[in-house]
């Protein structure tokens, strides 16, 4: 029955995400202005591979339309924003990324709604439909700017910090205080009880309807909290760039999400950060290193941005062959061994050691794919 609570109690929880923040805001004065933007982008994606990995992982429900959830609340921050154009600047960005979360979070209910039904390639066919369909709708609800998007203002440095830090630096800063915040949240709920029973509803949802779990209204909360999350992802990215369009959200920024967790660790808030800097840096990596080789203009302008799929799908094929669980569960695996061999000593085989084959068995914030609710009992 302990293990319904939290397994971190929510007081300590929060002193590790501000402890978190304030080693990753100390880490920027370290970094040049376009490192500290790429950081913000990073954590802005952070945001959307989190809330990602705890649906697919706890919840079992597949999306590929977590780029559209993001663009909501992209939508939402510009949106709100610029509805106060003359409130205090702190107060416009809190109005605004509540704004975020509330059209982000109305998308994903009505998403988990529809889909609480649906399994396997009809709820992933749904939330398709709506990556495929967002330009249509920027197109036709008026105010969403068509294809040029909404444009919001520059949020300036603030005057008393303006001659320490760049405004990327700042930028920065915001980014990682509400990402650590999203963090901690996440952590909170999938450590407690209804993360419990999203593990319960995914191993069999049968068997939990029968102990008195509601799996439906657990779909749809789970598809709620992930598209929250996602929309602040949105809003980040919107404070960032200073504007949202459709074109920045399509089908191709939704796989790379959904790539992006399975080559982290599938269920694992670590890996969500490993496969968030992934999609910041990765087609960085790539257009440089295009740029570096005697390419002619012609093809490099074709292998702009293909290229950088490329490489991700032949990652994720070696991944899956050499390690299932992704790079952080195949690195918790391996610590998991040495750890077990430390106990062993030279001379046998501890008795509670895992054998060499037997996959390590963690949680959605240990590092690894889930292993189902019999390791919370």
């Amino acid at each position: 029955m302990s293990r319904l609570l939290p397994a971190r109690p929510v007081p300590r929880t929060l002193v590790v995400a501000l402890l978190g923040a304030l080693a990753a805001v100390a880490g920027t004065f370290l970094l040049d202005p376009y490192r500290n933007y790429q950081l913000a982008l990073v954590a802005a994606f952070l945001c959307a591979t989190a809330g990602l990995t705890v649906l697919v992982g706890l919840s079992g429900q597949l999306s590929l339309g977590h780029s559209a959830l993001m663009a909501a609340g992209g939508y939402g921050y510009a949106l709100t924003s610029n509805a106060v154009p003359d409130a205090p600047a702190v107060v416009r960005f809190v109005v605004a990324l509540v704004g975020a979360a509330v059209l982000s979070g109305a998308v994903g209910l009505l998403l988990g709604l529809a889909g609480a039904r649906l399994h396997g390639p009809y709820l992933a066919g749904l939330t398709l439909t709506l990556v495929v369909a967002l330009p249509a709708i920027a197109t036709t609800v008026p105010g969403l700017g068509g294809d040029q998007g909404v444009r919001v203002g520059l949020e300036p440095v603030p005057d008393a910090l303006d001659r320490l830090v760049a405004l990327e630096q700042w930028q920065a800063w915001v980014a990682i205080l509400v990402t650590s915040a999203v963090l901690a949240a996440l952590h909170v709920v999938v450590r407690g009880r209804t993360g419990l029973r999203w593990r319960a509803v995914r191993d069999d949802e049968t068997a939990a309807a029968l102990a008195g779990v509601a799996p439906g209204r657990l779909k749809v909360l789970a598809f709620v909290v992930s598209s929250v999350a996602a929309g602040l992802g949105g809003a980040v990215l919107c404070f960032v760039t200073q504007s949202v369009t459709p074109g920045g959200y399509g089908l191709a920024t939704s796989l790379l999400l959904l790539v992006a967790v399975v080559v982290g660790g599938l269920g694992s808030l670590a890996g969500a950060a490993v496969g968030a800097a992934l999609v910041v840096l990765l087609p960085w990596l790539v257009g440089t290193l295009v740029d570096a080789l005697p390419v002619p203009s012609e093809l490099a302008q074709r292998l702009d941005g293909n290229l950088a799929l490329l490489v991700f799908g032949l990652l994720l094929v070696v991944l899956m062959a050499a390690a299932p669980t992704g790079v952080v569960g195949a690195w918790r695996t391996a610590r998991a061994r040495r750890a077990a061999r430390r106990r062993a000593g030279p001379g046998g085989t501890h008795p509670s050691a895992p054998g060499p084959s037997a996959p390590a068995r963690e949680d959605v914030t240990a590092g690894s794919p889930l292993s189902g609710t019999e390791s919370e009992a």
